[in-house]
């Protein structure tokens, strides 16, 4: 029989863990990159660098704030789902397989956690 608190534990760490390994290992510095007054950025979308740094800092540091602590969790998944869409399939699309499989790993997180919810443990809770 399934213990009734895996389920809840598991979207807890399916939430959490992905967006702090997100959170610290990519968006920490592009967010301190971008306070620091540095706007030089790739520009994958034609939209220019510093559109591109802010869009980037929300997709990999706000939104994975919101859905560690499970504030609109659903919603918060889109920025950062579309940040490594673009990623994965702009910014490495001509690359092998190995230089996309991050992003594609992100995203496929991110995409399950929209399609799930946050679970019991977050403040979205239902």
């Amino acid at each position: 029989m399934k213990n009734a608190a895996q389920t809840p534990i598991g979207l807890a760490l399916l939430r959490i863990v992905p967006s702090a390994f997100m959170l610290f290992a990519h968006g920490l510095p592009k967010f301190q990159k971008l306070i620091a007054g540095d706007f030089e950025f790739p520009d994958p979308l034609g939209i220019g660098a510093s559109p591109s740094l802010f869009l980037t800092v929300i997709g990999e540091f706000i939104a994975p704030i919101l859905i560690i602590i499970g504030y609109k969790t659903r919603i918060a998944t889109l920025p950062a789902a579309a940040t490594m869409f673009v990623a994965a399939f702009v910014v490495h699309g001509a690359d092998p397989f190995d230089k996309k499989e991050l992003a594609l790993l992100y995203l496929t997180f991110f995409i399950v956690i929209a399609m799930l919810g946050p679970g019991k443990y977050s403040l979205d809770k239902k």
